[in-house]
């Protein structure tokens, strides 16, 4: 795709996302149900998010001809933005299934991923090969391959879907899903600075942006090691391996930074060889998402630490004395900080190209979030306070630095293989390097061979 046919397809799934604002109202619920405990959890949120799903689909296909009409939208045909229609169902079931999962076999969100990504890549693979269509190929693969994981975890959670419904749980979900809403509207107020680039930047600015965040984004699977993190404390199990937890975190985040800042321009090439100029983006897009994913740990922590909700019942007083509702509110702190400036800077900088009003806003965001991670540590109780481990920090940061100075004396790559080939290679350099010089390194790798084991006997 071009700068102006990825701004399209982006504008596809940013209002996808407005209309799948509140899917994860019942699920952020039903996770802390399940962790403790309360039968009856999951089919209750499966069967309410469906509902759900159901009525804001139909309402997206009435609305969505009007909204094209509106914003003179002409890249791609009105069919392909009717059949993306069909992801806010798979949204709103994937969320809550991955919600589930996630206090009993965390893992298997993993293997959900993987039956995705396959069917999905697959299938769009081979409608563009035998008709030539893109858009419709990339859209159908989207929704299938989601389509696909739906039915896997269905079939994980078959025994749990046969219980039956507790409309109790229901209506304190409703309850507390108020300040869920309330959260909702601070991140979506947030978010808003991407209408300002589109507005001032044009599509081909969210392009770029959006291109560059194609990578960044991998940064944060790094928060998958802590993913069981969250439940372990709801279920009061003395987590004390939260300090492990944030070392295989920042284990595998820092070889990803250190790729994703060396080669910008060689993995922005993979979509397109004119997205090689946006590798600024992708550079601060890089920075941001580490220290999101850092904010996002701590997060976490914080939620898991709160009770509230430990007898299955949920006071709206307590909700908003709590600290979970001050966490909700940090967006409003973001947006009071990121929008006007924002349009301050547009307003009054003149923009040379779409990769200037990009990075302005990656610029930008770098400090909101700066100082959101700031607040959030403030908000840590004492007894799980996270005691940072320098000096394995210190270790993964110099491992990396030399895998990043590799790379950039290496041989600049333009193709799909040859930059796979040398991402793998500068990994390879940082895990040899840090298998050396970290003893914690080496009992990871041990543990893995050991289950890897374990598993084929």
């Amino acid at each position: 795709m071009g700068s102006d046919e990825f701004g399209a397809w982006s504008l596809i799934f940013y209002l996808i996302g407005l209309f799948t604002l509140m899917s994860g109202l019942f699920p952020f619920w039903a996770t802390r149900f399940v962790a403790r405990g309360k039968e009856g959890t999951i089919k209750t949120a499966v069967a309410s998010n469906f509902a759900v799903a159901l009525v804001v689909m139909a309402g997206y296909l009435l609305v969505i001809p009007g909204v094209l009409s509106l914003l003179n939208v002409s890249s791609v045909a009105l069919t392909v933005f009717l059949i993306a229609g069909l992801q806010i169902i798979n949204v709103h079931l994937v969320g809550v299934f991955e919600a589930c999962l996630r206090s009993i076999r965390p893992q298997a969100t993993g293997y959900g991923l993987l039956v995705e990504e396959i069917v999905k890549v697959v299938l769009a693979f081979g409608i563009f090969v035998a008709t030539g269509e893109l858009f419709y190929g990339a859209i159908a693969g989207v929704v299938v391959g989601a389509s696909a994981q739906i039915v896997f975890y269905a079939w994980l959670l078959r025994e749990h879907i046969c219980q039956r419904i507790h409309l109790g749980y229901l209506w304190e979900w409703l309850k507390g899903s108020t300040a869920l809403a309330y959260n909702v509207i601070g991140v979506q107020l947030a978010g808003a600075v991407l209408y300002l680039l589109v507005h001032f930047g044009g599509e081909s600015a969210l392009g770029d942006y959006q291109a560059a965040v194609t990578f960044s984004t991998v940064i944060g699977y790094a928060g998958s090691l802590g993913f069981a993190l969250y439940p372990k404390m709801l279920a009061q199990e003395c987590p004390s391996d939260i300090i492990a937890s944030f070392k295989n975190m920042l284990m595998l985040a820092v070889p990803m930074e250190a790729v994703a800042l060396s080669m910008s321009a060689s993995l922005l090439t993979i979509l397109n060889a004119s997205y090689s100029t946006s590798y600024p983006v992708l550079v601060l897009l890089a920075i941001d998402a580490l220290i999101v994913l850092i904010s996002l740990f701590y997060t976490q922590c914080v939620m898991g630490t709160e009770t509230l909700d430990l007898g299955g019942k949920i006071s709206l007083r307590e909700l908003v004395r709590s600290k979970i509702f001050k966490v909700f509110s940090l967006p409003y702190i973001q947006a009071a900080i990121a929008l006007p400036t924002v349009y301050l800077v547009f307003a009054h900088e003149p923009l040379s190209s779409p990769v200037q009003a990009a990075s302005y806003v990656a610029g930008i965001n770098i400090v909101v979030h700066a100082i959101s991670c700031v607040a959030i540590l403030t908000l840590m109780p004492r007894e799980f306070s996270l005691t940072v481990p320098w000096k394995n920090v210190a270790k993964y940061v110099f491992a990396g630095f030399i895998a990043a100075i590799a790379l950039l004396f290496a041989p600049q790559t333009t193709t799909l293989v040859a930059t796979f080939v040398k991402v793998l290679a500068g990994v390879g350099v940082y895990a040899a390097l840090l298998l050396m010089i970290d003893v914690d390194a080496r009992n990871l790798a041990k543990r893995i061979m050991e289950e890897i084991g374990r598993q084929f006997r």
